[in-house]
């Protein structure tokens, strides 16, 4: 059986602990459509291999998704091309549970689906 390693993660009350970071959403675009974090970059975990070159090296990446797992293998992904990436733990649940906020593109108020 092949088990998965255990990804570095981190959550809200964590990235204030970061000096600078990127919020990576690999979520659908249905998904992003309906509510994102104001400031994320949004890349589908299925598009993340076309976008290598485009990913920060100098900046921490933190990956999430609606709950945690599809970022996870975004995190796994992205370490094992040599970037410093951590995993948002509850995904976008838990960020808009923490009372942080999630917008539609034009900053409308968005939900997570």
């Amino acid at each position: 059986m092949h088990q998965r390693r255990a990804v570095p993660t981190t959550n809200v009350e964590g990235l204030g602990e970061l000096d600078d970071y990127v919020l990576l959403d690999v979520r659908e675009p249905n998904e992003w459509e309906a509510g994102h974090a104001p400031d994320a970059w949004f890349w589908p975990l299925s598009k993340l291999d076309g976008v290598r070159a485009e990913l920060p090296l100098d900046r921490s990446i933190v990956c999430i998704c609606r709950s945690g797992q599809r970022s996870a293998n975004a995190t796994e992904l992205l370490r094992s091309w040599g970037l410093a990436a951590l995993n948002f733990e509850g995904g976008m649940r838990a960020w808009a549970e923490a009372g942080r906020p999630v917008v539609c593109d034009d900053g409308s108020a968005g939900s997570v689906i």
